[in-house]
């Protein structure tokens, strides 16, 4: 009898260990653990609210932003009320307005010149009673926005030049009412890509650092690694350092001690079809990862543009295929990080 059900104790706990490797590498866009739920069925590139009760999102590529009620469960048109060319990014200031990214006239057929050279920066008043306020200034791809103060970054991409002399600069300033209407003062120069080291590279800002917002967390493309700038003296520090890799840094944690990163580590491959979300310590020196998602295990799905909820519970993600251009997302995801502590522990 003690035979037997030892037995059918090894099989459960044999049967058990298999699933959970088996759900690892079935993970897609319908199917992943319990402590991931999907809250939308369209949309990309969220931005959790201060208070964590809602999530700003960007219906698709030059398209409306919504506001996602996590309470209620309602979707909140927030750029219905007047003619646009259409959003790539939308992200909450510290006063509640919204930071815009997004073109003045809906572009054509070529959608990459839009996206990566004509999107500009725009401020969408939080009373949605009047359009969307121009800054004046272009921005490649995603805006770095303080959580604490009206203070932001951008980068632009100057000519389209061939790789060994593409110029790139990144810029902070600070957003100033006192006009009126939003304008950005104090705007100077923090980075360029002909500095010594980094010599043609892409630049994009990330994230200010909690509690330490003369640091912003930077990616450095084409060795795409993870990269600190300071902001006073313009000294930048390798996080990552694995050039072998694909690693682009999408969020940060309350703590500033960690980031989310967009990363390929668990393929070994440099490149952004082949990511899934890690975790990662700033420390140069003993730079520690852990595995958050499994999307891209079998190289079909992957997830991307994951952001820190304030209070460092929640991650919010989307899934796509992982052949997708970069960014498209097809839905909001969830992720409970106590649930998935927990998960991991079993």
């Amino acid at each position: 009898m003690k035979r037997v059900l030892f037995g059918c104790f090894l099989l459960f706990f044999v049967s058990t260990v298999l699933a959970q490797e088996l759900n690892k590498s079935n993970w897609s866009d319908t199917q992943y653990p319990d402590y991931i739920t999907k809250i939308t069925d369209f949309g990309e590139r969220a931005d959790w609210s201060h208070d964590g009760k809602r999530i700003l999102f960007v219906e698709r590529s030059f398209g409306d932003v919504y506001e996602y009620n996590l309470e209620t469960k309602k979707y909140k048109p927030l750029t219905h009320h007047y003619f646009h060319g259409g959003y790539v990014r939308a992200h909450y200031l510290s006063n509640g307005d919204i930071l815009l990214s997004g073109v003045k006239d809906f572009p054509g057929e070529d959608w990459k010149e839009a996206r990566f050279r004509l999107a500009e920066l725009w401020v969408l008043d939080k009373n949605l009673d009047k359009p969307a306020e121009r800054l004046g200034e272009y921005c490649w791809e995603g805006p770095g926005v303080s959580r604490t103060q009206l203070k932001i970054a951008w980068a632009q991409h100057h000519g389209l030049y061939p790789e060994s002399i593409r110029y790139y600069n990144l810029w902070v300033g600070e957003l100033d009412y006192s006009s009126g209407k939003p304008v950005i003062v104090n705007q100077k120069v923090v980075l360029d890509n002909q500095r010594e080291g980094i010599k043609g590279m892409v630049i994009e800002p990330q994230n200010f650092i909690p509690d330490n917002e003369n640091e912003l967390t930077v990616q450095l493309y084409n060795n795409c690694d993870v990269y600190g700038l300071n902001l006073q003296n313009g000294a930048l520090v390798n996080y990552s350092k694995a050039p072998e890799n694909y690693d682009e840094p999408e969020g940060i944690f309350p703590d500033g001690k960690y980031t989310l990163v967009e990363s390929s580590r668990h393929n070994q491959s440099n490149s952004g079809a082949n990511i899934d979300l890690w975790k990662l310590k700033l420390d140069p020196e003993k730079p520690e990862w852990e595995r958050i998602t499994w999307f891209n295990e079998v190289g079909i799905y992957k997830a991307s543009n994951p952001v820190v909820s304030d209070d460092g519970k929640y991650i919010a993600f989307q899934v796509t295929g992982a052949k997708e251009v970069a960014g498209i997302g097809h839905g909001i995801y969830i992720l409970d990080l106590e649930k998935w502590k927990k998960s991991n522990k079993k």
